[in-house]
């Protein structure tokens, strides 16, 4: 009697239906974990994109100042096409927009793909300011500047 209960116990293989959903269930609370914090790095990498484009612009109108000695006419698109900013959108990625220029303060305004807005804001004598439009989201702090 021993003896056959032994070899049914042995020639039983695989996973009960108990233990299947448990793994089941263990692998939907680790998805539920991570997935928002992968979306959420996402939209940063594109916020962060979005201002790398800003500054570059930013680079970009302070060279042409320094030939010019106005930041008129600094813009156009072929200025900050061959300078490699993405000046429309598509693709996915980020792109610039640069607004107000006189001959001394202009704006740059750079959205991300995520929908972000990030400004930088050059006045009369000062240095540019950053600013976003969307403070509290993405890699916009809540303050709104970055």
């Amino acid at each position: 009697m021993l003896h056959k209960l032994r070899r049914r116990i042995e020639d039983e293989k695989g996973f009960t239906l108990i233990e299947l959903l448990v793994v089941i269930l263990i692998i939907g609370i680790l998805a539920a974990i991570a997935l928002p914090t992968f979306l959420n790095q996402q939209k940063k990498a594109q916020d962060a994109s979005a201002k790398s484009a800003a500054r570059n612009a930013v680079s970009q109108m302070e060279t042409c100042y320094t030939d010019a000695q106005t930041y008129v006419g600094c813009t156009d698109a072929t200025t900050l096409s061959t300078a490699g900013l993405p000046i429309v959108a598509g693709g996915g990625n980020a792109y610039v927009n640069v607004t107000g220029q006189g001959a001394d303060a202009y704006t740059v305004t750079a959205t991300s793909a995520s929908g972000n807005t990030f400004l930088m804001t050059k006045t009369a004598g000062g240095a540019p300011v950053r600013t976003c439009a969307t403070a509290a989201t993405g890699a916009c702090p809540t303050g709104g500047t970055w």
